[in-house]
This record gives structure tokens, C-alpha cells and sequence, in this order.
């Protein structure tokens, strides 16, 4: 199985649209070695703008360009964007629904060494609660690609989020990429699976093994999280007997609290979560801490056959 970043398929997608999108523009918080910005930087020096370790300073920047019909896309790790520039983020640009793409990296538990402090588990969180933003989450380097020509086509507020690791290169996830739809990965009848990100790999690997034991499970891809797609969350609970979200992010705020307000609201059924628990994270690789706090397929499965 190939591994990829999916920062690099956001950086590559800039290069590739440079061209088409003369408006275009980056920006970054002097990070650009971390988020890859520096390969865009080498290649269209006139277009790409570091502002320093300012994050907030960056966002209002990435703001007025957008007034003046940039299409600028500002990239930082997720900590940084919605913790330390969240003031920005909300009034700068979800508030006027100023046309500026936030590209983060490094976010979620398997940003690894860096420890608690950087790694951003609640800002899906923070962000779906700002009226106005778009907020994708690509499962690999294609669909990373894919998600950033998406984000650049719309106008408006998006969040775009990306990791720092290498990940599963997914060809289920391949082929297109409309905001706001989710895509169905394969298809059963007794459990869905919703992921998002880079956990799609596991929700897979799941799957496998509980159709080895002789149960038929359907996996639903969320590439999106706002605005999520109620159609494909409804038609699952209405046609299999429970949902199992699993997220790299906190159950608190995430696409697991998202499903499950649907769920309530349109048509009960027993919904669990898997993700981050209300704790903060701690230093360590990435594949030790994604054992450690839960977020594999036997940790999918478990939540499964609570259900069934």
C-alpha cells in the first residue's frame, strides 16, 4: 500500500491550479518548511507572502486580499489557526464570509512528538460552530488534491484541514470531490461506519475483518464536514441497524456530536463514537498514539458489536 501526505496533495494542487488562478495566492505564518507552502513559494515567489510568526496578523491580511479579489489561501498548523487567531478567523472571515481558505496542517493526535500543545483535536469543534464556514477534511494526498481545487473554486469562508504524517493513498476516495456530499465506499446492511480523514483507512480495515466474521457493513466517507451530508446520514440510520463514527478529533464537537444531532432530530438509532475522549494528548509517535487513545479498527469493532 502506497503512503502519502495529504500536505503535500494540498501543496501540489496549488502549483497545478497556479497557473488557471493568476488571483491566487499564499500566505503563511512561517511555518512554510512544516506545511509545504515553501515549494509553492520557489516556484511563484510573487505570489506567495510569509507573515511571520503573526497568525492573527495573517488571517487579516488574508482577508483584505480577499477584498481586493485575491483568492488567498493561508496556511498555519490547526492549533494556531482556531486557538491562537480564532478572534480573526471568526470575525475576519467566517463573520463577512470573506472568500479566504485556511489550509492547516498538523492536526489531530498523530502530529505526534510535538505533543498536547500543538496537536489540534478540537478545532473541527470550534470551527463548525462559525456560521458561514466550509470545513473539509481529505482522507488522502488524491483527495487532499481534490478538496483544495474545491475549496479554490467556491467563494466563501473554508477550512481546510490536512496532517502531518504519511497516510494510506485510498482509491475509493478518488474520482471527484463535491462539497457537501459524502461518498459511499461500500455498501451493507447491518452497521454503517462514518468517517472522515485520515481514518478512513481504518474504518476499511474494520469493515474487513467484521465481514470475515459475516457481518455487512457500510462505510460512509465524510470529505466534508460542514455542510455534512444529512441525506447519506439518514438514509443509514434508516436502513441499518446503528452508526459508528471514528474521527482523528475529539467525540466532543466532531463529526460524532454532527451525526448524532441529525440522527435525534430525523430518526433515532444507536450511534457511537470513536475519536478522542475529553483529554488532552501527549507526546509520542503517531501510530503508538493512535493505539493509545483508541482510534484503530479494533476499536471500531468494539463499538460495532456494542450496538449489534
Amino acid at each position: 500500500m502506497e503512503y502519502k501526505q495529504t500536505r503535500q496533495g494540498y501543496v501540489d494542487a496549488l502549483i497545478e491550479m497556479a497557473e488557471e488562478l493568476p488571483e491566487m495566492v499564499v500566505l503563511d505564518a512561517d511555518v512554510g518548511k512544516a506545511t509545504l507552502t515553501l515549494q509553492f513559494a520557489k516556484l511563484f515567489p510573487e505570489r506567495f507572502f510569509n507573515c511571520g510568526i503573526q497568525e492573527q496578523n495573517m488571517l487579516c491580511v488574508a482577508a483584505g486580499m480577499s477584498l481586493e479579489g485575491k483568492i488567498p489561501f493561508a496556511s498555519t498548523f490547526g492549533v494556531f489557526a482556531t486557538c491562537r487567531a480564532g478572534d480573526q478567523l471568526r470575525n475576519g472571515i467566517a463573520y463577512p464570509k470573506a472568500n479566504v481558505k485556511v489550509a492547516v496542517t498538523h492536526c489531530g493526535i498523530t502530529v505526534g512528538g510535538d505533543g498536547a500543545s500543538h496537536q489540534s483535536n478540537e478545532d473541527i469543534a470550534i470551527t463548525r460552530s462559525f456560521p458561514n464556514m466550509t470545513i473539509l477534511v481529505p482522507g488522502d494526498y488524491e483527495e487532499a488534491k481534490l478538496a483544495t481545487k474545491a475549496a479554490a473554486r467556491m467563494n466563501g469562508p473554508v477550512y481546510l484541514r490536512l496532517g502531518r504524517d504519511k497516510y494510506p493513498v485510498i482509491s475509493e476516495l478518488h474520482g471527484s470531490f463535491i462539497i457537501g456530499k459524502s461518498k459511499l465506499l461500500y455498501p451493507g446492511t447491518d452497521i454503517t461506519i462514518i468517517t472522515t480523514g485520515i481514518m478512513v483507512s481504518e474504518a476499511i480495515k474494520a469493515r474487513e475483518l467484521l465481514s470475515e466474521e459475516g457481518f455487512s457493513i457500510r462505510v460512509v466517507h465524510m470529505g466534508t464536514i460542514k455542510p455534512i451530508d444529512e441525506v447519506a446520514i439518514l438514509k443509514a440510520a434508516k436502513e441499518t441497524k446503528g452508526i459508528v463514527t471514528i474521527e482523528e478529533h475529539s467525540i466532543v464537537g466532531g463529526l460524532g456530536e454532527a451525526v448524532a444531532g441529525i440522527v435525534a432530530e430525523n430518526h433515532p438509532c444507536p450511534v457511537r463514537r470513536v475519536g478522542m475522549r475529553d483529554i488532552f494528548g501527549e507526546s509520542g509517535q503517531a501510530q503508538e498514539l493512535l493505539d493509545k487513545f483508541g482510534m484503530r479498527a479494533k476499536n471500531i469493532i468494539e463499538e460495532v458489536k456494542k450496538i449489534l
